[in-house]
């Protein structure tokens, strides 16, 4: 169904990304492979059909389950439960590695004392197959142990040609920075990775999506409603989701425009309180900077400008520097602009 609202597993239901979908299936020969898109994208429908389409036995990460300063022991927790779903196929490469235990159809990976078993280990022994990594959001690797990990990924790069890495990203320069692109000293530095970057729907296949999306609930919607609301989410596909969603069960589309308000607000003011764990200062002027722009603040002078009269104090020009390089990591502007124009109505309402 098009629009069911978890990410999609077959091909079927993977609306108009058969150009992805190949171009990745046949970049899987190579040893990093990188999907990168704003949030809501559909890159890991896209990650997920891949998977099912090519049937090479795979290891799913999802590294959004990370805390922020996560350590070993989460980090090995994370791959131990990502190996249990892939043990009907991988468990009888796991069954001879030391530090791996088998109980059932659970796997225990050893992260500390005798038996500990390194990630190069680990993947040298999976080399043993023809096996995908892939690895959901895999920016929220970076931290303490990222330099380990780009190590080993590094090193199977180099050594192990039967393993291929596939990172997914929506906080594309955050993904960047973990892999190093333009850092001499990451081990993953001047190494090649093909990116496949996935891209709204245009106008026409919004429409088109929506169409056939409403069919397959046998509704007719009008046609200036469906206008409106390709209009107003921009060929984002998981918006176009949700609104179906919605407007399927009866919902206005006024109300589906306030719901998807709210929820992209929700997702700002965790940003804005994730800040304030570090510094209320700093938390006061993310929110601010997002509200500047919302309300029209599109070069260095004018959103200079606001952020000083909204904070109410001189801002060194370092500050705002900083805070616009990171919201442009997070992929949530470029160019003193939002990427997704529901953030940018939500940050209206700061």
């Amino acid at each position: 169904m098009l629009f069911d609202e978890r990410p999609k597993t077959e091909k079927k239901d993977l609306f108009d990304r058969e150009k992805e979908l190949n171009e990745t299936i046949s970049n899987l020969h190579r040893p990093l492979v990188l999907l990168t898109g704003v949030r809501r994208i559909g890159k890991t429908s896209l990650l997920l059909v891949t998977l099912n389409e090519t049937r090479v036995p795979f290891i799913l990460i999802d590294a959004r389950k990370l805390k922020q300063n996560y350590g070993l022991k989460d980090l090995y927790m994370l791959i131990s439960e990502s190996l249990s779903s892939s043990i009907d196929k991988l468990g009888d490469i796991l069954k001879k590695i030391r530090g791996v235990e088998i109980f059932g159809i659970s796997v225990e990976l050893s992260w500390k004392g005798r038996k500990y078993v390194s990630l190069s280990d680990l993947f040298d022994h999976l080399n043993e197959k023809r096996v995908i990594i892939a690895i959901d959001e895999a920016q929220k690797l970076r931290g303490p142990l990222s330099k380990e990990i780009k190590e080993s990924i590094a090193h199977a790069y180099d050594y192990d040609r039967r393993l291929t890495f596939v990172l997914t990203g929506s906080e594309v320069g955050l993904l960047y920075d973990f892999i190093g692109r333009e850092n001499e000293k990451s081990p993953l530095y001047g190494r090649y990775y093909h990116e496949i970057k996935v891209n709204r729907f245009s106008k026409n296949e919004s429409i088109d999506f929506l169409k056939k999306g409403f069919n397959e609930y046998n509704r007719k919607i009008n046609d200036n409603i469906i206008e409106e609301v390709v209009d107003f989410f921009d060929g984002i596909p998981g918006w176009l989701t949700l609104a179906g969603n919605y407007l399927v069960s009866g919902k206005s589309f006024e109300e589906v425009k306030e719901i998807s308000i709210k929820i992209a607000l929700n997702e700002i003011i965790n940003l804005i309180e994730n800040k304030k764990k570090v510094s209320e200062i700093a938390a006061k002027r993310y929110r601010h900077v997002l509200k500047c722009i919302s309300e029209g603040a599109n070069n260095w002078s004018s959103l200079y400008e606001c952020l000083i009269r909204k904070d109410g104090s001189t801002v060194s020009s370092s500050v705002l520097h900083n805070i616009l390089y990171q919201l442009e990591n997070m992929s949530i502007i470029s160019e003193y602009k939002f990427l997704d124009s529901i953030y940018e109505k939500a940050a209206a309402k700061l």
